[in-house]
């Protein structure tokens, strides 16, 4: 089976002088941070920042607009515009989250005469965390009493607790809320340590009376994650759960409670949910998911009281991802929208018909001086059989009469979607601009393909998704305008990791390779990263356990560095040294070993950077080192 779509998203008509994009022009784009829709209904406010390659320096400036579209202005001070739902419904009351000291990990807190020691003393797990090593503190709930505005008196909801709120390291604002009628707190917190909170994704959400000082779980016995807790209008609770704990990449539900019975909204839907938002008048909720190799925006009814499940409908349609959704206007949903050749801006979806109107244009000024390619969205069969979605980009001005080096994308994740999502590093439309085909599998693993798809890969790390790979440049190898002597793979996290495994089984098929922060030694991973749920869930347990048939699988035969002895290309191997996920010895050592077997290698240490890169100026050195690495490799 092989359909194609062809899609152009080329929407601006070219200046005489239009370029291909450059790494200093990606960088320089404006990116979209949208705030809110105000209290009054009527304005949309959002933040653009800005970096100039020259300055090194980034800045940022707010707006507001009408949110049905229009001029948008300066703004400085937006407090008034927003109500403050860190203040209770009476004012009577406001909460925060700030850090505790609980527990003594210096050694100049165990001995205090000696003040200069910088050592640090643990007795558990969990002594660090994605990209921060634990230092006793945690992140506890305040209640805070308000007079005049101005606080009197602080009380710590969670003393002494060795717990966190917000949750670590991407919680926010959204873990901690008010009740409606400013009785209660609630929180999302892991109430385990050390190596129970490696171990388990069980956080539950917990009700705090003010009044009593009592404290209630409300999701006692369910086992995953459950987090984002928002009321609707008429009081009833939503939030998301995923049903198995240690399985951080489960199916994502959503889950109501109006105090009586919980009803699991999208249990009979073949998805895992993104975010969600309640309606206006309380009866319907709205959310994003991957479907088919894009995020688009659904709605489920709440029927209240009945075992019934509702029937999800999707709303928007299209080759474009729904990123974010920033509040029901009227017919409208606000939200981000971005596509493979368009970092995010700000559309109204009509919640009817699922029609889109651009609202934001902070970028147009920008692509209307860029040549952008066009995408294909093509439809494979796998080696079982099964239909396989793949993403092929083409450099702008295409020939297809000429022959093009050609780069297979590997996802991280390894259960993240690829959809039509535009990032600052992994920028499909750079690479293209650069003269590259890019062919990017929706493989075994990805959601947007049915939950058993989603699945499918723990476990498997080294089998039918690194078929789906191969089938895919194969494939698209034999199009007359691939030059099948100039193959690259190139990917990040999982997508390092099928780098490393590649370049053990690919029979020559590539020519060059770039892993970042991907694993290396099984062995080696488990014994060193943070979350040993997600170790434990991918790859079936311990190393140790010879009995333990899935581990044991893993670590023999998906391990890449059993398979080091058939590396035979060029590598480039990128590390950050603040990565605690996938840590530093991955990467080193994919290095030594492909510099002491006499391959052209090269590492690209990022010791401040984490799993990702996020400061600017390393970006664009990460973009060049990139690009001339390919240049002297393919």
């Amino acid at each position: 089976m092989r359909i194609i779509t062809t899609l152009s998203f080329g929407i601006f008509l070219l200046s005489a002088n239009a370029q291909t994009m450059t790494p200093e022009m990606l960088l320089q784009l404006g990116k979209l941070s949208t705030n809110g829709i105000t209290k009054d209904g009527k304005s949309i406010v959002y933040s653009v920042r800005k970096y100039s390659v020259a300055e090194d320096k980034a800045s940022t400036k707010k707006y507001i607009m009408p949110v049905s579209g229009g001029d948008a202005t300066e703004i400085e001070n937006t407090d008034a515009l927003f109500v403050n739902d860190r203040i209770s419904s009476d004012g009577k009351y406001s909460i925060c989250s700030n850090e505790v000291k609980v527990k003594n990990i210096y050694g100049k807190d165990v001995y205090p005469q000696l003040k200069n020691s910088d050592v640090m003393i643990y007795d558990n797990l969990n002594y660090r965390h994605w990209d921060t090593w634990e230092d006793g503190s945690f992140g506890h709930v305040f209640l805070n009493t308000l007079k005049d505005k101005k606080i009197i008196d602080s009380i710590d909801i969670m003393p002494n607790e060795a717990f966190d709120c917000p949750q670590k390291p991407f919680g926010g604002d959204e873990d901690l809320i008010w009740s409606p009628d400013g009785k209660q707190i609630l929180y999302v917190t892991k109430k385990k340590f050390g190596k129970d909170y490696a171990l388990s994704t069980n956080t539950d959400i917990y009700s705090y009376s003010v009044e009593t000082g009592k404290t209630v779980n409300l999701t006692a016995g369910m086992e995953g994650y459950d987090m984002k807790p928002a009321y609707s209008s008429k009081g009833d609770l939503g939030f998301l759960s995923m049903k198995t704990d240690g399985y951080e990449s489960d199916k994502n539900d959503i889950v109501v409670d109006n105090g009586t019975a919980k009803l699991n909204l999208t249990k009979g839907w073949d998805g895992t949910v993104d975010d969600f938002k309640w309606s206006a008048d309380g009866t319907k909720v709205f959310f994003t998911a991957a479907t088919d190799g894009t995020v688009q925006l659904f709605v489920v009814d709440y029927p209240g009281n009945t075992k019934k499940l509702p029937v999800v409908k999707q709303i928007t349609k299209g080759d474009f991802d729904v990123r974010g959704m920033v509040g029901q206007a009227g017919n409208t949903m606000i939200v981000e929208i971005t596509d493979m050749n368009h970092a995010a801006e700000i559309y109204a979806a009509d919640i009817t018909t699922g029609q889109t109107k651009q609202l934001t244009h902070i970028n147009d000024a920008a692509y209307k001086s860029i040549k952008l390619g066009k995408i294909e969205k093509r439809y494979l069969t796998a080696t079982d059989g099964l239909p396989l979605l793949v993403w092929v980009i083409y450099p702008p001005n295409f020939d297809p009469t000429k022959k093009y080096p050609t780069l297979l994308y590997c996802q991280g994740g390894p259960q993240s979607p690829l959809t039509q999502f535009y990032s600052y590093r992994w920028n499909f439309q750079l690479m293209a601009a650069n003269g590259y085909i890019v062919v990017a599998p929706n493989r075994r693993g990805m959601p947007g393909h049915g939950v058993k798809w989603n699945e499918q890969i723990s476990r498997d790390y080294g089998g039918q998704n690194m078929k789906d790979y191969l089938i895919s440049i194969d494939e698209l190898s034999k199009e007359s305008y691939v030059d099948k002597t100039r193959l690259g793979c190139v990917g990040a996290s999982f997508g390092g990791y099928s780098v490393y495994f590649l370049a053990g089984i690919h029979e020559n098929r590539f020519k060059t390779f770039i892993a970042h922060d991907g694993i290396f030694d099984w062995k080696s991973m488990y014994g060193t990263t943070e979350e040993i749920f997600f170790v434990n869930q991918d790859l079936g347990g311990p190393y140790w356990e010879k009995d333990n048939v899935a581990a044991q699988k893993s670590c023999n035969e998906f391990n890449p560095i059993n398979f080091v002895k058939k590396w035979n290309t060029p590598m480039l191997i990128i590390q950050g040294g603040k990565d605690y996920r996938v840590p530093i010895e991955q990467g080193l050592g994919a290095f030594q070993a492909a510099q002491l077997l006499g391959i052209k290698s090269k590492l690209l240490y990022f010791p401040n950077e984490n799993h990702w890169v996020l400061k600017d100026h390393n970006g664009l050195v990460w973009q060049h080192e990139f690009y001339k690495w390919l240049k002297e490799t393919m």
